[in-house]
């Protein structure tokens, strides 16, 4: 081998390491919208702690609708209405009561005549602080289904009950007006 084909190959070398540490990067960004805390001093640690980081839950549990449901009602201009819908349904009950629980899976119902792409929001406390946060898009081009499966848990929620609010909304430009809400107690 001459110094020009070693040269060559280093820069291949380099090229595949370059695209290997990209790939690596958006596969760990992705995986982080699964189950994050706003605790920044949590948020590496519930990157890969996730039980679903990669996948939704690997229960083949058929999915219950829970009674929790919001709507809302939009004036469009011109006078039209909008509509909008988000109900809470169980993924995985992991002890079987029919309600959200630490530890459970859930996933939403979604309906909007506002958008073609709307997101939810789910956020926990336990005594006033964030201890569960996940955001994902409920349409069918959305990158990333598998976060519509949301793990009641994360490093900064070990068990217990917290207050949980879902918000329905979609990105209008500088705005990010909320359709629909519901709030919610996760048992311990």
């Amino acid at each position: 081998m001459n110094a020009t084909e070693g040269s060559w190959r280093r820069g291949i070398d380099g090229g595949v390491m370059r695209w290997l540490v990209i790939l690596a990067s958006v596969v760990v960004m992705a995986a982080s919208s699964v189950n994050c805390s706003r605790d920044r001093a949590n948020s590496a640690s519930d990157i890969f702690s996730s039980p679903n980081i990669l996948a939704p839950s690997t229960m083949h549990a058929p999915a219950t609708h829970v009674a929790t449901e919001g709507e809302g009602v939009r004036k469009k201009p011109g006078g039209a209405n909008s509509s909008s819908s988000l109900t809470l349904v169980m993924h995985a009950d992991t002890n079987g009561n029919g309600l959200p629980d630490w530890g459970d899976t859930v996933t939403f119902n979604v309906s909007t005549t506002e958008t073609t792409e709307p997101h939810v929001d789910l956020t926990c406390s336990q005594n006033g602080v964030i201890v569960y946060w996940a955001t994902t898009g409920y349409f069918e081009s959305y990158l990333w289904p598998w976060t519509q499966f949301m793990t009641l848990s994360s490093t900064a929620w070990q068990g217990g009950a917290a207050e949980c609010t879902a918000e329905l909304y979609y990105f209008g430009g500088r705005r990010m007006p909320v359709l629909a809400s519901i709030s919610f107690t996760a048992g311990p």
